[in-house]
């Protein structure tokens, strides 16, 4: 199902050669440190519950001096939905075939001054074809320069598209990323946007240029900040923080429960959970 489609390969090259330019920019910031740090890479395969092979992907993890933990992964599943989850997925409830592929990034800073971030796009089939993903920021102590100039490159990039996109998905962001039984959103937004399923080369593109936005903007913020004194009460405002993060992506995450539901690899799924939390 995923060889013979030709738009479904695009987007994997596509998420592909963007884990490999984004690994290479998170490895240059660790150098510049003086560290060694690097990504890991391990394969993993997937068993489709009928029994047939159901694809795999890449886990790429590296735990360095500036990033105390990043995971990049990329995936490419096929198969069959099981009924019950079948009903919940966009296309699926009259054919629970699928095809999925995507690239899945979350970053836990060792400085608290430096933002976590989270970013993913993807590109999945039912009986319907569609795009889906974004970015957001996710910092322990905000400071209003860097969320005000990640959302500026995320606007500009859904600007160059379609003037509504950025209100639109900025707002969805916002209702995505929130912790109800906490009261609080899980960082200061970004942009979220699913079941873009217009023109493929159009939401393709588009797609694209979330990925680039995101590796224009994000390392020039880390390296703003990576060098900035922080305190123990700065660490603990982070693992704090840690914590709502962790119980988000645990609790409400769609992405999580998609790699769940589907036999996706364990481990690649729950990279995004931080090295270090605490619960009061």
């Amino acid at each position: 199902m995923t060889d013979h489609d030709p738009d479904l390969q695009a987007a994997r090259g596509w998420f592909e050669s963007l884990r490999d330019r984004i690994c290479a920019a998170f490895e240059a910031i660790e150098r510049e440190t003086g560290s060694d740090a690097a990504f890991d890479y391990i394969d993993w395969d997937r068993v489709d519950p009928s029994g047939e092979p159901g694809g795999g992907g890449v886990r790429g993890v590296m735990k360095g001096r500036v990033f105390e933990k990043v995971g990049v992964n990329v995936s490419t599943v096929a198969g069959t939905f099981e009924p019950g989850f079948a009903t919940s997925i966009h296309g699926a409830d009259a054919d629970p075939r699928f095809a999925a592929t995507g690239i899945s990034l979350v970053a836990h800073m060792a400085n608290p001054h430096v933002p976590a971030v989270h970013m993913n796009t993807r590109f999945l089939t039912t009986t319907k074809r569609w795009f889906g993903g974004g970015a957001d920021l996710n910092p322990p102590l905000p400071v209003a320069r860097d969320t005000d100039e990640f959302h500026a490159v995320l606007k500009a990039a859904c600007d160059r598209h379609d003037p509504g996109y950025y209100p639109r998905f900025r707002e969805w962001a916002d209702t995505y990323f929130y912790i109800p039984h906490r009261g609080v959103h899980r960082g200061v937004g970004g942009i979220f946007y699913d079941h873009l399923e217009g023109d493929f080369e159009a939401d393709f593109a588009f797609t694209r240029d979330v990925g680039e936005a995101f590796l224009d903007v994000y390392p020039r913020i880390v390296r703003r900040r990576m060098d900035a004194a922080f305190t123990e009460a700065d660490i603990a405002v982070q693992r704090a923080w840690r914590g709502r993060y962790a119980e988000f992506n645990l609790v409400h995450d769609r992405g999580t429960l998609f790699g769940l539901k589907t036999g996706g690899n364990v481990d690649a799924i729950l990279m995004s959970l931080p090295p270090v939390a605490t619960w009061d």
